[in-house]
């Protein structure tokens, strides 16, 4: 296993109503997370330094970049982005 360095750090921001999120990304996140959690997480954003706009945090999560959230700091290894083959329409 390899140790990925840090190229960013990204701070993560709360919104009033909590996003759509694809019931796969759930799914991944359901793995590491209680439901109580998830739901929180739901109504965080982030602005995501490979795609360049805002991203719900679920989808930073889930991203094969994320290394920790330490915080309400995320640190992104920007390998690969949060949508992998969804595109960036997967916000909309």
């Amino acid at each position: 296993m390899s140790v990925m360095d840090k190229k960013y750090d990204v701070q993560v921001k709360t919104k009033d109503k909590a996003a759509r999120i694809p019931k796969e990304v759930i799914s991944k996140a359901k793995m590491g997370l209680s439901g109580k959690m998830i739901a929180a997480m739901k109504k965080e954003i982030v602005d995501c330094p490979l795609v360049k706009e805002e991203v719900p945090f679920l989808y930073c999560f889930t991203c094969p970049s994320y290394i920790r959230r330490v915080k309400g700091v995320v640190h992104c290894a920007a390998i690969k982005g949060p949508y992998g083959s969804m595109g960036a329409e997967a916000t909309a």
